[in-house]
């Protein structure tokens, strides 16, 4: 692996060429804060499908993408003079050694999640009025729910034992059962989200990314279903024309692939 020095040298090249492109670039001169911020997001969704298929290289790529937009953001934020790349590293640094406090200071914790309770505790001694202040409005729901509950989680707000959150997910069932006997649409949809938010929280005792599953359920949908699709594509016969009894051979024989 390279130096600490190659690799500042690195980061210096990348903030050169930022300049350049800034400087000579049609498309580039015309980026805002605001015209970046889809294609950033996009870039966070390429890097995390590269981290599920473990592919190491794509993620050295796509941290290069993402990378590329946290200099381009502090490249237009030193034009208004409103802040530079070094503001950005140094707020960062002086964030990590103030909430390390057991590692640049004298607090001892004695395992992570004391470490995870220090932080949202020091967060609330900075100024934020409450813990879920750290949660992006526009973050996906099944996203927002499992950071929702771990952030309360940091300030004692949770259940004790799995088989509680288990019970809770039992007892949320049954309320949606209710509602879909009585047919009433909107009771219906609330309660679904109540069982969507006890499967998340019950996830998390179970040491379950709850994203993750469900990202891989969908693959695992996506390569059983492209298999029949390829089945009948042999047998010449559209899948509209096929019973759900003749798909379902061919989907179990993508099963036991």
């Amino acid at each position: 692996m390279d130096s600490k020095q190659n690799q500042l040298e690195a980061f210096k090249r990348l903030l050169d060429i930022m300049d350049d492109l800034r400087e000579k670039c049609p498309w580039d001169k015309k980026q805002t804060l605001q015209t970046l911020r889809h294609l950033t997001i996009e870039e966070t969704y390429e890097l995390g499908d590269a981290i599920l298929d473990n592919d190491l290289n794509e993620v050295k790529n796509e941290l290069g993408d993402l990378l590329l937009h946290i200099v381009f953001y502090a490249k237009i934020g030193s034009e208004t003079n409103d802040f530079d790349m070094a503001d950005v590293c140094n707020d960062i640094c002086e964030k990590l050694i103030h909430r390390h406090p057991h590692i640049y200071g004298d607090v001892v914790v004695k395992d992570e999640e004391e470490v995870k309770q220090n932080w949202e505790k020091l967060k609330l001694k900075e100024g934020k009025k409450s813990v879920l202040e750290g949660v992006p409005r526009s973050l996906p729901a099944l996203v927002k729910a499992s950071r929702i509950q771990d952030k309360v989680k940091g300030v004692g707000f949770d259940w004790e034992e799995p088989h509680q959150v288990w019970d809770k997910v039992q007892e949320e069932l049954q309320e949606l059962q209710d509602e879909v006997l009585a047919g009433n649409q909107d009771k219906m949809e609330s309660e679904f989200g109540d069982v969507l938010f006890s499967m998340i929280n019950y996830a998390r005792f179970l040491n379950i990314n709850p994203e993750d599953a469900l990202e891989r359920t969908n693959k695992k949908f996506i390569k059983r279903f492209q298999y029949l699709e390829s089945k009948a594509d042999q047998l010449g016969k559209p899948l509209m024309d096929m019973t759900l009894a003749e798909m379902d051979v061919f989907w179990n024989e993508a099963k036991k692939l």
